[in-house]
């Protein structure tokens, strides 16, 4: 903590005033500005192979614990499940994931190649 000290002034010269503090923006803003610029027809990622285990395994964790409702206990066991598992019982997971992934990059390049012909056609408006 800082301690404020009284400095001395030369006579006739008045104080100087407290310095005011500037406040830094907060991340509200900043998310406000990301959310604004966000295309809906922008696909979104696919999950990873944990989460479609995470899908599986909740499923068949509350049946067998249909009084466990909290998500977070949930997902811890599930956590440990998973750090458990072998690689042979993930690569059904995994291979989910990849053929997601995969169709997630093919459409990612069709959006790619749509926003450039629309950015295209704007310009080409602009100089007629």
């Amino acid at each position: 903590m800082k301690v404020r000290t009284k400095e001395a002034t030369p006579a006739g010269e008045p104080k100087s005033k407290s310095i005011a503090r500037v406040r830094k923006p907060t991340g509200k803003a900043k998310k406000k500005k990301k959310l604004a610029g966000n295309d809906p027809a922008k696909p979104k990622k696919p999950p990873t192979a944990f989460f479609y285990f995470l899908e599986d395994f909740r499923k068949t964790y509350q049946k067998e614990n249909p009084d466990v409702k909290s998500m977070s206990e949930i997902g811890k066991v599930c956590g440990k499940k998973w750090k458990t598992m072998t690689y042979e019982e993930k690569v059904a997971y995994y291979d989910v994931a990849t053929e997601k992934r995969a169709e997630f990059e093919k459409a990612m390049s069709d959006y790619l190649k749509r926003k450039e012909r629309r950015d295209l056609s704007e310009e080409s408006d602009d100089y007629e």
